[in-house]
């Protein structure tokens, strides 16, 4: 009967990562697809596209939409937000880590085909700043390119995120729950967070997006429909060193409860969390 539940929860789990997969494989499609027609709107209009481009319409998809800058950074065109940039370097609005990957970027030379890259750019729906992957290509001086966002994180990457927050610990105690705690150190990845719990006194020691939560008793909190959720995680580091829990939660990224997928894992008398989320 266990391996029965154990191998059908697999095969759920399972079906929600290829729904997941599949979704954002729709939106690759779908930004190539509009990157494919503004190129061939681009060839035979030229720069008098960029009206065309920067307007509400054939070249809006959703979130999805088409954006010009030149080799040197400054934006010609754009359907989204950007446009009250148009005229400026956008590399100027960009944090220093990604400022120097844009300009590598613009270096593309002519005749390369499309492009890819990662940033993070304010999501027009929420206002957020979300991680967003984009198609572009290099025609003469103009790049032209069409992004999608990444609102939610894999399981790998949630797994990944947990592993380096235990690691830390191990290593530097103090410093790991200081940078937890003060949003530093790459612990918090858009709808990716750590939280730690201190095993002796069943208390939060750190949290990546709610301090008030810090030094507050794990084992009562509960869901927003008043379900468990630190007792019976307890339960699981009770009898083992590492396991999964599945509950509901508000995403960080999009503000909305959502179901979200934990895994937990011991580190001295620690406990580390980070959980992935599903709409």
């Amino acid at each position: 009967m266990k391996a029965l539940l154990r191998l059908t929860w697999l095969l759920l789990l399972c079906g929600s990562q290829v729904h997941a997969a599949t979704a954002q494989e729709e939106d690759a499609l779908a930004a190539k697809a509009l990157l494919d027609k503004a190129l061939v709107y681009y060839q035979a209009n030229g720069d008098k596209a960029f009206a065309a481009f920067s307007r509400q319409g054939e070249f809006v998809d959703h979130d999805r939409y088409v954006f010009v800058v030149d080799t040197k950074g400054v934006l010609l065109a754009s359907g989204g937000p950007s446009s009250a940039l148009i005229g400026r370097d956008v590399s100027e609005v960009l944090g220093p880590d990604l400022q120097q990957s844009f300009k590598a970027a613009l270096k593309v030379p002519e005749g390369q085909g499309i492009q890819q890259a990662d940033y993070r750019w304010q999501n027009w729906n929420d206002g957020k700043v979300e991680h967003k992957h984009v198609f572009y290509q290099r025609v003469g001086e103009r790049i032209l390119a069409v992004g999608y966002y990444l609102p939610r994180a894999t399981p790998e990457q949630a797994r990944s995120l947990r592993n380096k927050a235990v690691n830390a610990l191990v290593k530097d105690e103090a410093g790991t729950l200081k940078a937890i705690n003060s949003l530093q150190g790459g612990f918090l990845q858009d709808d990716l967070y750590v939280f730690v719990v201190d095993l002796k006194t069943g208390r939060y020691v750190a949290h990546g997006t709610d301090l008030r939560l810090v030094n507050t008793d794990f084992a009562k909190v509960k869901d927003p429909d008043g379900k468990p959720v630190g007792e019976p995680i307890l339960k699981i580091m009770a009898e083992q060193d590492q396991g999964e829990y599945k509950y509901r939660w508000k995403n960080p990224v999009t503000d909305r409860v959502e179901n979200k997928h934990a895994y937990v894992r011991k580190a001295g008398h620690f406990m580390v969390a980070v959980g992935y989320y599903s709409p």
